[in-house]
């Protein structure tokens, strides 16, 4: 096997790479990790080029435009014209090359707003996402849609996983761009540092359901190798184990050992107040597998981030 992985040094790819390397990797199987400065995405001919020089039996397409609510919120149009490129080409290109499988990476935002919960792999098409992420809500179901097609039309195996929020080293960790929780490590950090009190944007109310990168390229690998259907597949925690924001807050601040006041701006966008994913699904196939208690990731992340502060800031 030659498995390309799209996106690879974002916070999944350097996840998966380092699990392949801490002995999951096997001997039939060659690792290709590449990122936007080995071919733009966007471009079919650059796409077509990179397979071409790879020769892939499989992919994980991690590749994306992504970003925090309030980039979401200002940039709907540029999430989805970006995304349904990278998207298409690398399908196109995959499908062209003869790749035996595809795992693609979407996001429990694609999901309706106006929903039950939990929210299950049955109900991506049910209704509009979130005003606030529509543009990237879209593109990614648009996957679920295409690898259907791919299937009916050429008998391809292409796939897709729908992670719920992805948290770990080499993050985004930028605090106006990046997702809630890296962002907040950021704050954290830099409010101890300055013996300021911690700034939290939103009421902290809204709750989410967090993985770790680590857990999440574990169950990467066993998609890839072993999960058959074309339908998509939710890895998460369970329901259980859904945190709010002020929660999460509070876990950082204990790992950082900040001392200082938590802040709630509610002048801020709260976004979703939840988007709780049912992980029975996952169950039924891995009904041992164990997650990384929140409390342990939350630290092992922080931790990370403050031994590699001068690059992981950026």
């Amino acid at each position: 096997k030659r498995i390309l992985v799209t996106g690879g040094t974002g916070l999944v790819g350097r996840a998966i790479e380092k699990v392949v390397a801490d002995g999951e990797g096997r001997p039939d199987e060659e690792w290709i990790f590449v990122s936007s400065r080995d071919a733009d995405l966007t471009s079919s001919s650059e796409t077509k080029a990179l397979f071409e020089r790879h020769k892939p039996t499989h992919v994980i397409h991690l590749a994306a435009m992504v970003g925090g609510l309030f980039k979401n919120i200002r940039s709907n149009l540029d999430f989805w014209r970006t995304n349904i490129h990278i998207n298409d080409n690398v399908l196109h290109s995959a499908h062209e090359f003869g790749v035996q499988k595809v795992v693609s990476c979407l996001s429990t935002c694609i999901f309706p707003d106006k929903t039950t919960y939990p929210i299950d792999e049955a109900m991506i098409h049910n209704g509009p996402p979130h005003s606030s992420n529509f543009g990237y809500s879209y593109a990614k179901r648009m996957i679920d849609v295409q690898n259907r097609g791919y299937s009916e039309q050429h008998g391809r195996r292409f796939t897709a996983v729908i992670p719920t929020n992805v948290f770990g080293p080499h993050d985004n960790f930028n605090i106006e761009d990046g997702h809630v929780l890296p962002g907040l490590i950021h704050k954290v950090y830099l409010a101890k540092q300055s013996g300021s009190a911690l700034t939290v944007w939103g009421t902290g109310k809204p709750r989410r359901q967090f993985i770790y990168s680590l857990d999440l390229a574990r169950l990467f690998l066993w998609v890839l190798r072993e999960y058959d259907e074309v339908e998509p597949i939710i890895l998460s925690v369970g329901e259980e184990d859904e945190v709010s924001i002020r929660e999460a807050a509070e876990a950082i601040a204990e790992a950082m050992e900040f001392r200082g006041e938590l802040v709630f701006d509610t002048t801020k966008s709260d976004g979703q107040f939840k988007k709780t994913a049912s992980n029975a699904k996952l169950r039924r196939y891995l009904p041992g597998f164990q997650f990384t208690p929140f409390r342990k990731a939350v630290k092992e992340t922080c931790a990370w981030f403050s031994a590699n502060y001068a690059n992981a800031r950026k």
